[in-house]
């Protein structure tokens, strides 16, 4: 098997080819002067399979990745495997007004016309993976490698930021062996809201806070502070996907006492590698 790096997700890459002791290829990429991409894979030829490492966000990365396939089969790939971190658009999954595209929809459809197996992690929407009809695809979770990374730092209670992703905090307080719950808000006032774990007391404890995104940041900044005035230690944050939008890192960190990442988006905090749990899958 060769693992295949984009030019946005080639650290993840490289660990994936590590993990599997398979031979890393890089792409090589450039863009003209009009802004096109160019592809050219450091390799005369393949007579075997291939993992295509690559996430599909922003758009320009969604280009490279389509070109990426084509590129590997024209050079004999046996088998195209996607491995796509972060997956753009996923959050587009409904038309919600007449004359508007299903979004997730199209990357899929266009994704799988040269892939034979696609693997996500943590997508948004797990209901979207039933549109893949052409090509296998499965979903990784990102909770146990979080889980290992925060083993030896004594968390007491690990919070999901919402009843619908109590799961996934489930999923990271069985890697720790302590107790989860989801965050519920109460309206006080027009202008005022009150978060609180709903079932388990967060007072003197380390407190760990684990979502799929942090886009811009400010419901975990808001959470965290609620949960320091109700006395807990420490709290951390952590997220498979860190968009970190408009100053959201620089944001959380006021905040939180630490704050990381999986590596499906490269960051200065993306320290979580996710590669062990996309291998199970390959």
């Amino acid at each position: 098997m060769i693992v295949i790096g984009g030019s946005a997700s080639s650290k993840l890459a490289q660990d994936l080819a590590l993990v599997m002791n398979a031979e890393y290829v890089s792409a090589g990429v450039k863009r003209f002067p009009d802004g096109e991409c160019y592809i050219h894979l450091q390799k005369e030829s393949i007579d075997d399979e291939v993992v295509i490492v690559q996430n599909s966000y922003p758009d320009t990365n969604l280009v490279e990745l389509l070109l990426l396939q084509d590129a590997a089969i024209s050079i004999g790939a046996k088998k195209v495997t996607n491995v796509i971190p972060y997956f753009g658009y996923a959050r587009q999954d409904e038309r919600f007004n007449k004359g508007e595209p299903l979004s997730a929809k199209v990357m899929v459809d266009h994704i799988q016309l040269n892939a034979d197996k696609v693997v996500l992690v943590d997508i948004h929407n797990i209901n979207m993976m039933d549109w893949f009809d052409e090509a296998e695809v499965v979903n990784t979770y990102a909770a146990p490698a979080i889980g290992r990374y925060f083993k030896d730092q004594s968390i007491d209670l690990v919070l999901a930021p919402d009843e619908g992703a109590l799961k996934r905090a489930g999923m990271v307080a069985e890697v720790l062996g302590c107790e989860w719950d989801y965050l519920t808000k109460t309206r006080l006032s027009g202008t005022q809201v009150h978060v609180s774990p709903k079932n388990i007391d967060a007072k003197n404890k380390k407190v760990l806070i684990v979502d799929d995104i942090i886009s811009t940041g400010g419901t975990i900044a808001a959470a965290t502070d609620e949960l320091k005035k109700a006395g807990a230690r420490s709290v951390f944050a952590a997220c498979t996907h860190g968009l970190f939008i408009g100053g959201g890192l620089d944001r959380l960190r006021t905040y939180c006492d630490k704050v990381v990442c999986a590596n499906t988006l490269e960051s200065e905090v993306s320290v979580v590698s996710v590669a062990p749990e996309i291998a199970k899958h390959l």
